[in-house]
């Protein structure tokens, strides 16, 4: 009886962290090939504009992770569930305001660690992220799983999070992942899933890590 009451308890405590599991919106500001081209001057002042709204976002609490991509674009994770209120935060961005970029948003939950407010003390750092798409059933998403947990037991994962359950999401690895260790997931070489890799440079500890 007293096993029994100790795995019932045991249960409650994994569905309440389970329900528990924090959520945020992803947002990619993907590049725009088509975007007005620009003066130095005002371009060089849009960005200034991004880089003190991204500050004032941090520091109200909105804005827990930013940081560019190699070869222009970059990534958001706000604070929020509610793709409305994202939209409202993000709409202060002059460089949104200005279309220059293509936008995208999602509800993202970490899977592997989480997000972190780094601070105004932190130091600039490139992981290798990957955005992986979708085309496969939910019931092959098992062994996308597992081939992500065996990267993490081997110490290379950063973060890790979905967008949905069909397999949509991004892994975070350390630098020197290479392209064909991603590729060997094996909904990657079925075809189920596409692997888009590029370099995140970001603050170091916006996924939690160490």
């Amino acid at each position: 009886m007293r096993k029994l009451v100790i795995l019932v308890l045991f249960i409650c405590f994994d569905i309440a962290a389970f329900a528990q599991a924090k959520s945020y919106t992803f947002v990619f500001l993907n590049n725009k090939p088509d975007k007005e081209v620009l003066s130095k001057e005002k371009s060089d002042s849009i960005m200034q504009g991004h880089m003190n709204n991204i500050g004032r976002l941090a520091k109200e609490g909105k804005l827990l992770a930013a940081g560019p991509f190699e070869g222009g674009g970059g990534l958001f994770v706000l604070n929020t569930t509610s793709v409305a209120e994202a939209k409202q935060w993000l709409e202060t961005d002059p460089g949104v305001q200005a279309k220059r970029w293509n936008i995208e948003m999602f509800p993202f939950t970490p899977t592997v660690n989480s997000i972190c407010p780094v601070g105004e003390k932190f130091e600039m750092v490139f992981y290798q992220f990957v955005r992986f798409t979708s085309g496969a059933s939910a019931g092959a998403i098992h062994t996308h799983t597992e081939f992500i947990q065996q990267l993490a037991k081997e110490g290379l994962v950063i973060g890790a999070g979905n967008f949905d359950t069909y397999g949509n999401g991004i892994l975070i690895l350390k630098a020197d992942v290479t392209k064909e260790r991603v590729d060997a997931d094996p909904l990657v070489v079925s075809g189920a899933l596409k692997a888009e890799m590029k370099k995140l440079y970001i603050a170091k500890g916006s996924f939690c890590e160490k």
